[in-house]
């Protein structure tokens, strides 16, 4: 094999091994390049409401940019991830629970046991918590498929 082909080979497995590195990373619903559409997620637990976050308190992780309105609430985040981050990525529960991907409102919102659910509005918030654990049992099953959806 000439030079030529073993360099087009590498390039093209190099290439691939980043594609795959890239198709493995958690799926987070993010808008306008923002996580929770620039929300502070700790906020959720430590004040129990959404608060904006900040454009200098920003933090990226599992391939989104999160915002934080103090950098106490920072601190946290980078301390434990996966204590504060949304449920599904940050999609919307009620859609996961019926099979697909939904975005969210940051103020359709509820952490049930020291996890944070995020909805599409408050009127489908509402339908969620009418039967709230059944809605989690299905999502928790339909996540790992359907978070691989583009």
């Amino acid at each position: 094999m000439n030079n030529y082909c073993k360099k087009a080979v590498l390039s093209f497995l190099l290439i691939l091994m980043i594609c795959m590195a890239y198709a493995q990373k958690p799926e987070v619903f993010s808008q306008d390049d923002k996580a929770i559409k620039g929300y502070d997620p700790v906020a959720y637990f430590t004040h129990s409401k959404p608060i904006m976050g900040k454009d200098e308190l920003k933090f990226s992780h599992d391939g989104a940019n999160w915002y934080f309105s103090s950098q106490k609430n920072l601190d946290l985040f980078k301390s434990n991830p996966s204590k504060y981050m949304p449920q599904y990525g940050g999609y919307c529960a009620f859609g996961l629970a019926a099979g697909y991907k939904a975005p969210i409102s940051p103020d359709a919102w509820k952490v049930v046991d020291d996890k944070l659910y995020l909805n599409y509005n408050k009127k489908v918030q509402a339908d969620w918590m009418a039967d709230e654990a059944e809605m989690i049992k299905k999502a928790d099953k339909n996540w790992p498929t359907v978070k691989k959806d583009k």
